[in-house]
C-alpha cells in the first residue's frame, strides 16, 4: 500500500474521508472521484501526470478504499453527493474542474445538480448516470447481501477478486488487482463490499437524469468501447443529453479505463481541461 498513501482526513456525517492532493497548491484544481467497488487508487497514475499542470485532489468516498468503514453507514449515493459538497467546500474550492468515473459520475452530477457545487468543466469516465444500470449479478447481490456477507472469507475473496477482473478488457496486472480487493477483505471490508452493492438504488440517477439538459460546463464523456458492465451506447446517450458535450470513445479499454488506458486517458483530459491560469 506503500505506493498510494491518503494522508488527509476530513470528519463527514458518513464516516471519517480520507483525502490527499498533488502538485503546485498555486495551480488550478482537478478534482478526481472514483467509482464503486474502486478508490482513489484507480487514478494513481492519471492524478500524478495531471499534477504536473494542476493541483489534483483525490480521496476515497465514505465505505471505499482507506476511508470509514462501519455498520449501518450511509455509502448511497444521495450521502455521496452531499458529501462530495462538504469536501469542495472544505479545501475552498468554488470551481474546480472535475474528473469522475463510475458511480463518482452520479456523485458529481448530484452535487451539481442537487446541491449547487458548480464547475469549470466535468468529464465523466464511464459514469452511472442512465437508468437501467446494474447487472444481473448486481441486483442479485443488492437483493441478498446479508447471505452475501455471510460467506467464508475464501469465497468471498474469489467473487470479488473475479467481478473486479471483470471491470478491464485485456486483464489487470496481478499487483494491481490484489491492491484493488484488499480493503474489501477483512471482517469490515466484506460487510462494506456487500453494503455499497445493496444501497445503490437506480433511484438515486433517476432523481437527476432529466436534468442533464441543464448542465453548462464543458463536458466531455470519454468511454472504454470494450467496456461490459456499461455499454458505450450508454456514452452516446449521455453526450447527447448534455449540452455541446463531446463523447470520446478509447479503444482497448474496458470499464476501467484508467487501468487499461492511462496514457489515451491523460491525453483526452490535458486536450480537454483548461489550460493552467
Amino acid at each position: 500500500m506503500s505506493d498510494w498513501q491518503l494522508a488527509e482526513t476530513f470528519r463527514s456525517a458518513s464516516g471519517d474521508v480520507r483525502w490527499d492532493s498533488l502538485g503546485n497548491p498555486d495551480r488550478d484544481p482537478v478534482v478526481l472521484l472514483h467509482g464503486t467497488p474502486f478508490s482513489s487508487y484507480v487514478w494513481r497514475a492519471v492524478a500524478r501526470a495531471l499534477a504536473r499542470r494542476y493541483q489534483v485532489f483525490v480521496w476515497d468516498m465514505p465505505g471505499y478504499g482507506a476511508s470509514e468503514k462501519f455498520a449501518g453507514q450511509d455509502v448511497s449515493l444521495a450521502a455521496q453527493g452531499k458529501v462530495f459538497t462538504e469536501l469542495l467546500a472544505h479545501w475552498g474550492l468554488d470551481e474546480p474542474l472535475v474528473v469522475a468515473h463510475d458511480f463518482g459520475g452520479a456523485v458529481s452530477l448530484r452535487a451539481h445538480l442537487l446541491h449547487g457545487a458548480r464547475y469549470r468543466a466535468l468529464a465523466m469516465v464511464d459514469p452511472v448516470a442512465l437508468a437501467p444500470w446494474g447487472s444481473p449479478f448486481f441486483r442479485l447481490v443488492g437483493e441478498h447481501s446479508k447471505v452475501f456477507e455471510q460467506l467464508p472469507p475464501a469465497l468471498h475473496r474469489a467473487l470479488v477478486r473475479e467481478y473486479v477482473s471483470s471491470a478491464s478488457s485485456p486483464g489487470l496486472l496481478p499487483a494491481v488487482l490484489d491492491r484493488l480487493i484488499e480493503p474489501w477483505l477483512d471482517d469490515l471490508g466484506q460487510e462494506a463490499f456487500y453494503r455499497q452493492i445493496a444501497q445503490a438504488d437506480q433511484r438515486y440517477t433517476d432523481e437527476v437524469q432529466d436534468r442533464y439538459g441543464e448542465i453548462d460546463c464543458p463536458t466531455l464523456v470519454c468511454w472504454g468501447q470494450d467496456d461490459t458492465w456499461i455499454p458505450v451506447a450508454k456514452g452516446r446517450e449521455l453526450a447527447a443529453r448534455i449540452p455541446g458535450a463531446r463523447l470520446e470513445p478509447i479503444a482497448g479499454a474496458g470499464h476501467l479505463v484508467q487501468e487499461d488506458a492511462p496514457a489515451e486517458l491523460t491525453s483526452s483530459l490535458l486536450a480537454f481541461l483548461p489550460q493552467p491560469h
